[in-house]
């Protein structure tokens, strides 16, 4: 049997209305970047021709801006999930264009399994080599995996392949796949250490479930790293010294430190300057991205080893890192995204979260997904999975935004990602809450402290005002939103009179 090669217009004329895709890759890394743009050209001809066409889209997380961005300018997606960067499918979902659905990382492949999001119909991945051995087809990812594995297995109609030769072949061998069984038959996830292989460094499957193979030779759509500024080496360094009295209190490990961190500018940088603090042992990483940071201090042996469910990095640093494979064959794994946000690992490593938060209120919930409560900026990724899991769970962000016109503290966050449970401590450039062991009103005077001065009377007026009413957390609910509402109407936090909302 000939393996069935296909151009990319050939495979989308397969997809029809109401079907769902599973898409392979984690962020613009291994995601499919020339079957998408075709179905967003069918979906532009089907509308023209009056008949109507969307599809749901489920991917490991984000995706690269060829299958975001196109199908959404398309109009070609009804359902998304579950995480997105991309700006056009953002206003999309808060448009109610789009309905979207924001899951725990960790869950995604899980629920595909067990049905929840309905069957898979076509999967579509990334792949650097294909080869076919004793009937079966092994399938070499690129630079990343998100759900691959399950959706090559669970596709009701097949698999279509685009075949990137842009990537290196150098880069065969560093995954590590791996598929969890179903809740009823599970057992454990045997990763005791960070590089510990249990899979295979390839997705094996069926020669008959390969619907198609598209040969292309395209780059991966990176997102720019944004550089450091003043204030994320001042959090960084907050961090540093906020881990390395922990190692000496003896409330983490003191002989090893294994760090993750989210996704983003601000996540890569806060990292970048934690590994410059020489205060701060050697360190290795477990983690959902590796971003740019990362890779540097890596080679740098300031990382000593990493294991990841993606390559999050520019072309020109993938390239480095490709021409010093050898360095990086014994120090780096690139799993799927249930293996990389596993609870159970996550849990049983030790490791120390570190990620980023919209806004945190002065009892310590923290809001990473919605601005004002309403409008979705990305989704949880898998910063629930980390927090709720890790020995120590720690939240970043600048005490201000919008040239201090939002407080990042406020009295109540309008929409809770992360209750105040598994919230350990909120580090700004102006310190460390620490929130262990406190009591409500404790940890808001910890937060209040670490506040932008600006914001420090307003919050502790609040305070007088909520503790007032009395109670284990003191709220005044007709103003723990005034500093929002404020903002909305004024255009800025500081011009917040409590007067007005108190009845």
């Amino acid at each position: 049997m000939q393996l069935p090669f296909l151009t990319a217009e050939e495979a989308a004329a397969y997809i029809q209305h109401g079907d769902i895709l599973g898409i392979g890759g984690f962020g613009p890394a291994g995601s499919p970047k020339m079957i998408p743009p075709a179905i967003a050209k069918r979906a532009m001809a089907e509308h023209e021709a009056g008949r109507p066409f969307k599809v749901d889209v489920i991917t490991g997380a984000s995706i690269g801006a060829s299958c975001d961005g196109a199908l959404t300018l398309a109009d070609a997606i009804d359902r998304r999930m579950p995480f997105s960067v991309n700006t056009d499918l953002r206003r999309a979902f808060n448009a109610g264009k789009v309905r979207y659905t924001d899951l725990n990382l960790s869950d995604n492949a899980t629920h595909l399994r067990q049905g929840m999001t309905g069957p898979i119909t076509w999967g579509i991945i990334e792949a650097i080599d294909v080869q076919r051995i004793c009937g079966k087809i092994r399938i070499y990812p690129t630079a990343g995996v998100g759900i691959a594995p399950t959706v090559c297995r669970l596709a009701e109609k097949g698999v279509f392949i685009e075949w990137n030769m842009w990537h290196s072949s150098s880069l065969i061998g560093l995954h590590d796949i791996y598929e969890i069984e179903d809740p009823w038959n599970r057992r454990t996830v045997g990763i005791n250490n960070i590089t510990d292989r249990i899979g295979k460094p390839y997705i094996e499957i069926e020669e008959s479930r390969i619907k198609g193979i598209i040969r292309c030779n395209t780059a991966d759509e990176s997102r720019t790293m944004l550089p450091g500024s003043a204030e994320t080496d001042i959090i960084g360094k907050n961090v540093a010294d906020f881990l390395v009295w922990n190692m000496h209190k003896g409330y983490i490990f003191r002989d090893k430190l294994i760090m993750q961190s989210g996704v983003g500018s601000g996540a890569n940088a806060v990292l970048g300057a934690l590994g410059e603090c020489k205060e701060v042992p050697n360190f290795s990483i477990y983690t959902e991205v590796f971003q740019e940071e990362p890779m540097r201090l890596l080679l740098e042996e300031r990382v000593t080893e990493a294991s990841t469910g993606a390559l999050t990095i520019s072309p020109e640093k993938l390239k480095e890192l490709t021409d010093n494979i050898q360095y990086f064959r014994d120090r780096l794994i690139i799993r799927p995204s249930e293996i990389s946000n596993c609870p159970e690992i996550i849990a049983r490593l030790g490791i120390c979260a570190l990620n980023t938060a919209i806004e945190v209120d002065i009892y310590g919930h923290v809001n990473s997904t919605k601005i004002c409560g309403t409008k979705m900026m990305n989704g949880v990724g898998g910063s629930c999975d980390y927090t709720c899991n890790s020995m120590l769970s720690t939240f970043t962000c600048t005490s201000t935004q919008k040239g201090g016109t939002i407080s990042s503290i406020v009295p109540f966050c309008s929409h809770i990602d992360h209750t105040e449970h598994y919230v350990d401590a909120i580090v700004t450039e102006y310190g460390v809450a620490d929130l262990r062991n406190k009591c409500a009103t404790e940890k808001a005077e910890a937060l209040i402290a670490i506040a932008h001065p600006d914001y420090r009377p307003i919050l502790r007026d609040y305070m007088r005002l909520a503790q007032r009413n009395g109670g284990h957390t003191p709220h005044m609910l007709t103003a723990a939103f005034a500093m929002h509402d404020t903002y909305m109407r004024k255009g800025d936090m500081r011009l917040v009179d409590w007067s007005e909302y108190i009845k």
